[in-house]
């Protein structure tokens, strides 16, 4: 799951939001139909959640499930029509009252209960075999919807159960933004156009775009200037909630050509577990787009870099200390031979709604 949100920048402290605004925030951003329409109309995440499913129906026919954060039920329905003898369908947000409808729809009400809570307040009155959910947020765990699967999976799951997807992964590369770069040397050319010389608008509006926000943008293939570097794996199967507080890796790439770096790009994927291949939703710039398309953190100056210029450092993620919804990146790297820079990235606060 991921939403959409409106670039600002903010210089002043912001106020820590207690937990239950946060929720309800969170679960009142899924009441509109335009992000389910975003998800579902996902073809790259829709298809495969759903071969995933049924690439699994050996272990989920005659079984129980869970389904975390089921949104319109898309996903519980799958599991019915894989032959899951009951699903808990568990979503929070007020979409809960159209998911009751389209599953009567489908007529599956006799295999699914939709319950309209949030998964850590509900009680079953069994263990379920399996666990699915699409919690992902932009950059993996923006929302931080992964810590109610792992809450769940405790408290729900039998042991041996299955989880779906089962394994995450998230990478980085360097990439050029010719957009980027065009938008500051447009202030470069307006004394020949108007007669007027605005060239010293240029640093103001390389602080403007190079921010510390996290810019979710699509990335092409030719500005990915190295091979990805996979820094970080997560098993559903064991990674623990404190894990979750600070998900770091280090990464080390060589770049292919004679460039400038503006950014660094992160992206995920997360993997089906199947007997025959493994089926993955990928969110890399190499794949088909989807939803969630990349995560791009600006550095505060584009660097030069040739040939096999090695770009290293080390990434964390950790959730934001006024919304812990959010997800803070902070990026410690060395590019060729410079210095050892660092740059924290974070959540920008007001949210698009786009009605």
């Amino acid at each position: 799951m991921a939403n959409l949100w409106k670039m600002s920048q903010h210089g002043t402290k912001k106020r820590k939001l207690d937990r239950s605004t946060e929720d309800y925030m969170y679960f009142d951003s899924y009441s509109d139909v335009t992000i389910h329409e975003e998800m579902i109309a996902d073809t790259v995440r829709t298809n495969t959640y759903r071969l995933g499913i049924f690439k699994n129906s050996k272990s989920i026919e005659g079984k129980v499930v869970l389904d975390v954060g089921a949104g319109t039920g898309v996903l519980s329905l799958f599991c019915a029509q894989a032959g899951a003898r009951k699903v808990y369908a568990v979503e929070a947000s007020s979409i809960a009252d159209q998911a009751v409808r389209i599953v009567k729809l489908n007529q599956m009400e006799d295999t699914i209960e939709v319950i309209k809570a949030t998964l850590e307040t509900i009680e079953l009155t069994e263990q379920v075999d399996v666990i699915v959910s699409e919690w992902m947020g932009y950059a993996l765990l923006h929302e931080s919807m992964l810590n109610s699967v792992i809450f769940a999976r405790d408290k729900w799951l039998k042991p041996g159960g299955l989880i779906l997807p089962s394994r995450a992964d998230l990478y980085i590369a360097p990439i050029n933004d010719l957009v980027v770069e065009g938008r500051l040397n447009f202030w470069s050319t307006v004394k020949a156009q108007y007669g007027v010389d605005m060239s010293c608008m240029t640093d103001f509006a390389r602080k403007c775009i190079m921010n510390k926000d996290i810019t979710v943008n699509p990335v092409t293939v030719e500005d990915v200037l190295s091979h990805p570097c996979k820094f970080a794996e997560l098993d559903l199967n064991t990674v623990t909630l404190e894990q979750l507080g600070d998900v770091r890796g280090v990464f080390s790439c060589r770049c292919f050509g004679s460039s400038s770096i503006h950014a660094f790009c992160v992206w995920f994927t997360v993997t089906f577990p199947a007997e025959e291949k493994a089926l993955v939703v990928s969110t890399s710039p190499f794949k088909p787009e989807t939803h969630w398309k990349q995560a791009v953190l600006y550095l505060d100056d584009a660097v030069d870099v040739m040939q096999d210029t090695k770009v290293e450092g080390e990434i964390s993620l950790y959730p934001s200390e006024e919304d812990s919804r959010h997800i803070c990146i902070r990026v410690d790297y060395v590019i060729g031979e410079q210095k050892k820079q660092s740059k924290t990235f974070s959540i920008p606060d007001q949210y698009l709604e786009v009605k």
